[in-house]
């Protein structure tokens, strides 16, 4: 944990530029429930992260706009008793959005037709299986 957050291969977010918050955690969690501050909040500025090329980080603050508070964004997790075991579920939740955000745009699809061959056999197994239905059917006299 101490070199920073491993998002990609070639890049890390460095420990400073990362905040943990911790409080209490909701949910059952026996006698040490009141007194444990087991929830962790990670929360990492992506608006003024200097280690980032910035055409990643416009796409990122373009897909992760609905999550950012004044360009910060923020992973909460508490499923957990142990606060050490909700760091890493943070720090790995924090990883894969990030990740998921700089990823590049899927190639844009380029759109096919059935050959004619395809459209027959599809025609052809609509028939038999109407064929097979009808053969079931029980005709009242």
């Amino acid at each position: 944990m101490d070199s920073g957050l491993r998002v990609h291969d070639r890049w890390v977010v460095p420990e400073a530029e990362l905040r943990e918050r911790f409080s209490r955690s909701s949910g059952p969690g026996g006698q040490g429930v009141n007194t444990t501050d087991s929830r962790v909040e990670l929360s990492f500025d992506l608006a003024a992260a200097p280690g980032l090329p910035e055409p990643l980080r416009a796409r990122a603050l373009d897909r992760l706009a609905g999550r950012l508070v004044n360009g910060v964004l923020t992973v909460t997790a508490s499923e957990h008793r142990a606060q050490l075991a909700n760091r890493e579920a943070a720090r790995e939740r924090m990883a894969a959005l990030l990740r998921a955000a700089i990823a590049p745009p899927p190639k844009h699809r380029r759109p096919t037709r059935p050959s004619r061959a395809a459209k027959e056999r599809r025609l052809a197994e609509k028939k038999r299986r109407s064929q097979r239905k009808r053969d079931r059917r029980v005709d009242g006299d």
